[in-house]
């Protein structure tokens, strides 16, 4: 695998250690604001990369995949190798206070390259707090490297962090590495008792009590729902909030009127005019639907998600669900890769490759092919019934529920093979810090302004055209017996099902500007929801599990789709 392109004169910089260490906040601690995420060339793997003017240094940071190791066992750690062998100019190496023997020897293996380095020990104060302490002096001398502290989350030891990273791109500290040490775990275990002792036996801290007891069943199981609740009132309350007293008051009140009028103005009435403002007209809808409808719930989901991850209680909340997920085959990890699913199901799916059972992998991602909402297409869901009616959107909700707990039990059934055990590390509790959040969410909105706007922009264009030249006419007159006379729609709605091909969101947004009963609003919700896949997941798909697998997706997601939709509607005319 090729190094990243760019980097002309600057000094490149990498970030490695492993997950879940604080690498991500240090390296937001050195780029600012100058941030980007990609996959690495010829995979799926993320990576972000930022840029930083360290005293008279141009230099670009790439925060490497976490990994525990670089043997090569999965694609975030062939990655991290591949990076390793780009030539950086200097290597940061992150360790963990708390796990030192680990990180030690994911540093004995990096330090196998030969490249300049400095190594980072991180949370210091959690070690402290369970009252041990680290003689880097000795570690320095172990390794033949620079040793630094640091707690990144309250930002001490970073501008020693920065300065020193300063002195070796200029030249006036020497950080090459010294010994040749054998990165074997005897290596790792003797340098690790060499440099802390002994370890102690003490009484557990408050946050070791606090973090143990929400993994039993009580409290646990009545803190995870309130927790689950919580995060509910974050991303409905939030978004509507945002969208109802922000967002659309500024949109809807200054912004498209003045595109009206200034396109009024300039183009004479007719079909160009219509298109662009006209009752699908993509300048106005363009920019209503994805900034109204779905950039608030894009932002109040986000910032739940990262305070779970930051807090570090999604993965006790995977060993609270271990047992009710092993009811279906899953294991309490599997859960990550779910809530992944319901922010974007790319990364949801490029996830399950952390779990070790090929089984567990290909149950999770039609699980999440199937019914679980992206966060663009739940706002739109939330857009379209909750005003409505609450108890729709409710019924829909718990209809995604029980569908992804059917599927799973249905295809823990069908697909061969046994689920695998999995030892999932338990990170100390932290209270997330307000300025890592942020830069979280700055990240994500620049990636849903680059990723998810255009699509939806050119979505609503394609709209347009259908509706002003009259092939929306006609696509439903073609489609009246599945649309009419199946799903009880009218023949406009057959556009979104063609539209959702490319956004999912697209499946329900377009149904806003129609005049939908409640029912009808419900049987268009429930087709959009299991509807297939987008084509960037179906690609993900594909890359992952083959032409087969993703040929199944599809057939179950249409399938699924209308013919639950279609129940809905049959049963529905009756009974109402």
């Amino acid at each position: 695998m090729d190094q990243p392109e760019g980097r002309g004169r600057q000094s490149l910089i990498l970030l490695v250690g492993p997950p879940n260490v604080g690498k991500s906040v240090i390296f937001n601690n050195l780029s600012g604001m100058a941030v980007e995420m990609a996959n690495y060339p010829g995979t799926t793997v993320d990576y972000t990369e930022g840029k930083a003017v360290l005293g008279t240094i141009q230099a670009r940071i790439i925060d490497t995949p976490g990994t525990y190791t670089l043997t090569g066992s999965n694609d975030a750690e062939e990655v991290a190798g591949a990076m390793l062998e780009g030539d950086p100019d200097l290597v940061v190496q992150i360790l963990d206070a708390c796990n030192l023997e680990s990180s030690i020897y994911l540093a004995l293996q990096v330090l196998e390259h030969r490249l300049p380095m400095i190594l980072v020990i991180n949370r210091m104060d959690l070690l402290c707090e369970k009252g041990g302490a680290i003689d880097t002096d000795a570690l320095s001398r172990e390794l033949g490297l620079p040793v630094l502290t640091t707690t990144a989350l309250s930002g001490e030891g970073l501008e020693r962090l920065r300065s020193t990273i300063i002195e070796v791109l200029s030249g006036k500290l020497d950080a090459e590495p010294k010994r040749e040490v054998p990165a074997e775990w005897e290596a790792a275990e003797r340098i690790r008792e060499a440099v802390t002792g002994a370890p102690e036996k003490r009484p557990p801290t408050r946050r070791e009590i606090i973090g143990d007891a929400i993994m039993r069943p009580w409290p646990g199981v009545a803190v995870a729902f309130v927790v689950l609740l919580g995060v509910l009132a974050i991303i409905v309350g939030m978004g509507m909030g945002l969208r109802r007293f922000i967002l659309q008051p500024i949109v809807l009140g200054y912004i498209i009127p003045w595109i009206d009028t200034q396109v009024a103005g300039i183009v004479a009435p007719g079909l160009l005019q219509n298109i662009l403002i006209g009752e699908y007209g993509f300048l106005n809808k363009g920019i209503e639907w994805p900034f109204t409808l779905i950039l608030p719930y894009i932002l109040s989901f986000y910032l739940a998600l990262s305070i779970l991850e930051d807090s570090g209680y999604m993965p006790r909340l995977g060993v609270m669900l271990d047992g009710l997920l092993g009811k279906i085959g899953l294991t309490g990890p599997s859960i990550i890769p779910i809530l992944l699913g319901y922010g974007c199901g790319i990364p949801a799916i490029i996830s399950t490759r952390a779990l070790p059972s090929r089984k567990n992998q290909m149950m999770i991602a039609l699980m999440v092919s199937l019914s679980v909402p992206c966060v663009a297409q739940t706002g739109a869901f939330i857009s379209l019934l909750a005003v409505r009616s609450v108890p729709a959107l409710i019924f829909v909700a718990f209809l995604s529920v029980a569908a992804l707990i059917i599927t799973g039990a249905v295809l823990n059934r069908l697909l061969p093979g046994r689920p695998t055990p999995m030892v999932m590390e338990i990170p100390d509790l932290l209270l997330p810090k307000a300025s890592v959040l942020a830069k979280k969410l700055w990240m994500r909105i620049k990636h849903y302004l680059v990723d998810g706007v255009l699509p939806v922009i050119g979505g609503v264009a394609v709209a347009a055209i259908l509706y002003e030249t009259g092939l929306m006419a006609r696509l439903g007159t073609v489609m009246s017996p599945l649309v009419r006379g199946w799903l009880h729609l009218p023949e406009e709605a057959a556009v979104p099902l063609l539209l959702g091909v490319f956004r999912k969101e697209l499946t329900v947004l377009p149904l806003l500007e129609m005049d939908l009963t409640t029912l009808q609003l419900v049987v268009g919700s429930v087709v959009a929801l299991f509807y297939v896949p987008c084509v960037a997941m179906l690609a993900i798909l594909y890359r992952y599990f083959g032409m087969r697998f993703t040929l199944a997706a599809l057939i179950l997601t249409t399938g699924a789709a209308f013919l639950i939709g279609g129940l809905i509607a049959q049963i529905g005319a009756v009974i109402l």
